[in-house]
């Protein structure tokens, strides 16, 4: 059914997005918030395993129906809202996971965007979104 560059190219998408969640994983870990290197890194797998499913799923049924590929992508991001609500924590007049919460969301984005073969936007993202999360963090505490 697949030919030997076509998983070659599966799992290259795969380790990617594993490594790109690792990365903004790692960050939240060591800044000891809810959701740390292993969840990064499954929610971005996870995403881009939808999305590889979305475009093998319409190369397959390619000619006997039309699939659009991303409207699996779709879903991931309408559901990953259900596992950011769990990392927000309410106490008192404050608020705390907001920013873990929108990492977890941005991370599956960049899974989708992994798993569609979109290399350069999904590197592009994970770097913006390091450097909110770190450099923009930094000058953040130097202004309070």
């Amino acid at each position: 059914m697949y030919d030997m560059m076509l998983i070659l190219e599966i799992f290259a998408r795969i380790l990617l997005a594993m490594v790109i969640g690792g990365l903004i994983g790692w960050e939240r870990e060591k800044s000891n918030r809810p959701a740390g290197l292993r969840t990064h890194m499954l929610v971005t797998v996870g995403s881009a395993v939808v999305m590889v499913i979305g475009e093998l799923s319409a190369l397959q049924y390619s000619g006997v129906t039309t699939i659009d590929p991303t409207r699996l992508g779709a879903q991931v991001i309408s559901g990953i809202g259900f596992l950011g609500a769990g990392t927000i924590l309410r106490d008192g007049l404050s608020v705390r996971g907001l920013t873990t919460a929108a990492s977890l969301w941005a991370v599956a984005c960049l899974g989708l965007a992994v798993g569609g073969g979109y290399y350069v936007v999904a590197a592009a993202g994970a770097l913006a979104i390091l450097m909110t999360l770190s450099l923009f963090d930094h000058l953040e505490q130097n202004f309070k």
